[in-house]
C-alpha cells in the first residue's frame, strides 16, 4: 500500500530590520508559491554552476569540500547512557563534544550489552556470557553506518549509493531496532525504516530525541538539465516502512524558507526521531534552502555551518570562503525551529571549532588569501534572528592552518601547523574583547584536544622533523592551568604510524578513573601492515604504556582485525573491529576473552 503525504516544513519569518550585509544573507525568507520557488531555485543553481566553472577545483554549486573527513569529539568524563538500568556496571560512553549531548557512532554500551555496526550488521553482545545476535534487515546495512542508543531502543543511520535518480551523491535510510530488555540479548526487532534521497551529514541526540541532518542536493549539472526542472525535481522526499507499509512524503514548496543570499541549490532538513516511541515516525521534517557539512549541538540549540565560495575583489581573483551558520532550536521535543543564522570569514576545520558558552557562540576559522593565511576566533552573539559578530581575535598562525581546536568554559585552545606547532591560549571571558595569552611553540601538531581535569589537555597528533616532516602518532600532556605560559609535561611517540583519532575524535578513550588513554594505531600507511590498540596510563606527569592489543583478522584479511573504537565495561577494557570484540583487563591490558563475529557475506 502507498500513502502520499505532504509535509509542511516551519521556518522562522521575522519582520525587516536593519541587517548587516551577512546577517542579512542568513536571515530566512519564505517562498509566496511554487512558481515562484521554481524561478528562484532555476536562478540560484545557475549561478552557481557558472560560479563553480570559474574556479578550477571548486566543489559543485560553490561549496567548498571539507580539507579532512568530519570528526566527532571528547568529553572529559565518560558518563552512562540515560536510558540504561541503574544497577549496569560503570561504563564509558561515546566521546563527545558537549557533555549530556550524545553523538552517534560505531559501537555504544549500557553497560550490560554492546550494541555495534561494523561490516555491515548490527550486533548486539552480552558482554558476561559473550553470546552474539544479529538483526535481520532487509539489505546491508552499511559500512558506513552508526548507532544512537537510548533505554531499548537503536537507531542505526546509513548512507546508500544513489548511481542515478534526482538526487546527487548518497541517499540515507534510519531504522529503529527493539533490543529487548537491557540484561538480553534477543533477536533484534525492526520497528521502521525512515529513508530519504538526501545525504545523510551528521546527528544529535539529547535524551530520547534525536535530531538528524540531511542535505538534499539535485543532480542538475547542466544548464539543459536545470531550464527542464520541475518544482517535483527540486523537493527532498521520504519514505517511511512500517509493518510492510510504505509512507511517502514530500516537503511543500510553499512552505520552503531560503536565506535572502542563497547558498546553493541544496536542500537542509533536520529530521527529529524519538527512541522513546514505539515506531520510528515521519521524522518530523523543517527545511530550508541552504548546505551545510559540519553539525555541532548543545542541549538547546543544534547548529549546521556551510563552507561557500564567494568570488574574490578584483585584485584577487581567487574565491574567498566564508562559512555561514544556521541555529535551529531544539529546547523541546519534536521539530526544530529555525532561530537565526549569520556568517564569518573562512572556514572551519570540523565540529570543534564551534562552541556555545553563556549564550555566545565561539567560531575558529582559517582564511586563505593569495600565498598566506591566518587563522581566527570570532564571538557571535543572537540578536533576533541573527547570529551577529561581538569581538574576534586574529592573526593566529600566520602561513598556517588550523590542525585542532577546543573551548573549554571561558577558555580556548587552538593549535596551527606548517614547521612547528603552535598551541594558542585564549582568554574568553569578555566576548567583546578576545584575546591571546600563551603560546607555545613545539615541533609536531595535535590534531585532537582532550581536557584532562585540572588545568591539564591531552593531544593527539604527529610528531614532525625541524622541516615539518611528520614522523609518527604522538600523545602529548599539556599543562595550561597558566594560560600565560602553556608547557608540555610529557609526550609518547610511535615512530611511522598514525591514527584514526586525528580524523575522528570518536576513536579515542579517556577513562579517568584509572588515568587510561586508548587509542588506535596503524603501522605505516597500509592497513594490512599491522594495527593494534595502545593502551597507556596517566602517572602523574608522565606516561607509562600498559601495552598494545592486537585483533586477528577474518580468513586471513588483516584489515578486519583494524581497531576502530574502545569501551570500559567495570573492569574490563574491550576493543571492536570488524572481526569482533576482545576484553582485556583495564588495569593491564591483558587478554581475557575474544569475541569473534560472523563474516558478513551478503
Amino acid at each position: 500500500m502507498l500513502i502520499t503525504i505532504a509535509l509542511l516544513t516551519a521556518g522562522a519569518i521575522v519582520a525587516q530590520s536593519a541587517l548587516t550585509p551577512a546577517a542579512a544573507a542568513a536571515r530566512l525568507v519564505p517562498y509566496s508559491s511554487c512558481d515562484e520557488a521554481l524561478t528562484e531555485l532555476k536562478q540560484a543553481a545557475r549561478r552557481s554552476l557558472e560560479e563553480s566553472r570559474r574556479h578550477t577545483g571548486s566543489g559543485p554549486i560553490g561549496v567548498v569540500p571539507p580539507a579532512t573527513l568530519e570528526d566527532a569529539a571528547g568529553s572529559a568524563e565518560a558518563q552512562p547512557d540515560s536510558g540504561a538500568a541503574s544497577s549496569a556496571p560503570r561504563h564509558s560512553s561515546t566521546t563527545v563534544h558537549e557533555a549530556g549531548v550524545d553523538e552517534p557512532d560505531l559501537v555504544k554500551t549500557d553497560g550490560r550489552r554492546i550494541v555495534s555496526v561494523t561490516g555491515g550488521e548490527l550486533r548486539v553482545t552480552d558482554p558476561v556470557t559473550h553470546r552474539v545476535t544479529t538483526a535481520r534487515t532487509r539489505g546491508p546495512i552499511g559500512d558506513s553506518a552508526t548507532v544512537s542508543l537510548h533505554g531499548d531502543r537503536a537507531l542505526v543511520a546509513a548512507g546508500s549509493q544513489r548511481r542515478s535518480g534526482r538526487y546527487r551523491g548518497t541517499g540515507s535510510a534510519l531504522t529503529l531496532f527493539d533490543l529487548g530488555p537491557s540484561g538480553s540479548t534477543p533477536q533484534p526487532r525492526e520497528l521502521g525504516t525512515l529513508s530519504t534521497d538526501g545525504e545523510y551529514v551528521d546527528a544529535r541526540q539529547v535524551g530520547s530525541q534525536v535530531r538528524v541532518v540531511v542535505r538534499f542536493q539535485p543532480g542538475m549539472r547542466t544548464v539543459r538539465a536545470i531550464e527542464s526542472s520541475t518544482i517535483a525535481d527540486w523537493l527532498p522526499r521520504y519514505r517511511v516502512e512500517r509493518d510492510g507499509v510504505t509512507s511517502s512524503y514530500t516537503v511543500g514548496c510553499d512552505q520552503l524558507s531560503h536565506p535572502a543570499s542563497y547558498s546553493g541549490t541544496s536542500m537542509l532538513t533536520v529530521l527529529t526521531i524519538d527512541l522513546g516511541s514505539d515506531g520510528i515516525g515521519d521524522g518530523e521534517p523543517m527545511t530550508i534552502v541552504a548546505d551545510g557539512q559540519t553539525v555541532y549541538g548543545t542541549g538547546e540549540s543544534l547548529y549546521v555551518a556551510n563552507a561557500r565560495q564567494r568570488p574574490g575583489p578584483a585584485w584577487s581573483p581567487a574565491p574567498q570562503t566564508t562559512t555561514e551558520l544556521f541555529k535551529f532550536d531544539v529546547s523541546r521535543p519534536g521539530r526544530p525551529v529555525y532561530s537565526a543564522g549569520g556568517e564569518v570569514g573562512g572556514a572551519l576545520l570540523n565540529q570543534y571549532s564551534l562552541s556555545e558558552h553563556d549564550g555566545f557562540l565561539r567560531v575558529a576559522t582559517t582564511s586563505y588569501a593569495q600565498q598566506s593565511s591566518q587563522s581566527a576566533v570570532h564571538v557571535l552573539r543572537t540578536d533576533g534572528d541573527r547570529l551577529e559578530t561581538v569581538g574576534q581575535v586574529g592573526g593566529l598562525g600566520r602561513g598556517e592552518r588550523i590542525y585542532a581546536v577546543r573551548f573549554v568554559g571561558p577558555l580556548g585552545y587552538v593549535v596551527t601547523f606548517k614547521q612547528t606547532d603552535p598551541l594558542y591560549t585564549l582568554d574568553l571571558h569578555d566576548p567583546s574583547d578576545p584575546r591571546v595569552t600563551g603560546e607555545l611553540k613545539i615541533n609536531g601538531y595535535s590534531a585532537y584536544l582532550h581536557p584532562a581535569g585540572d588545568g591539564r589537555l591531552l593531544g593527539v597528533g604527529q610528531e614532525a622533523s625541524d622541516r615539518g616532516r611528520i614522523q609518527g602518532s604522538q600523545l602529548s600532556l599539556f599543562d595550561v592551568s597558566d594560560p600565560a605560559t602553556p608547557t608540555r609535561l610529557a609526550q609518547h611517540v610511535l615512530p611511522r604510524t598514525r591514527s584514526e583519532v586525528e580524523v575522528d575524535p570518536h576513536a579515542f578513550l579517556y577513562w579517568p578513573s584509572t588515568a587510561t588513554v586508548v587509542m588506535p594505531v596503524l603501522s605505516g600507511f597500509d592497513r594490512s601492515a599491522g594495527a593494534a590498540a595502545l593502551v597507556v596510563r596517566l602517572d602523574g606527569d608522565r606516561f607509562a604504556e600498559l601495552g598494545t592489543i592486537a585483533h586477528p583478522g577474518v580468513d586471513g584479511d588483516a584489515a578486519t582485525g583494524l581497531i576502530r573504537r574502545s569501551l570500559v565495561i567495570g573492569d574490563t577494557l574491550w576493543t571492536l573491529s570488524d572481526a569482533g570484540l576482545m576484553a582485556s583487563d583495564l588495569r593491564t591490558a591483558g587478554r581475557q576473552a575474544w569475541v569473534p563475529f560472523e563474516p558478513n557475506y551478503r
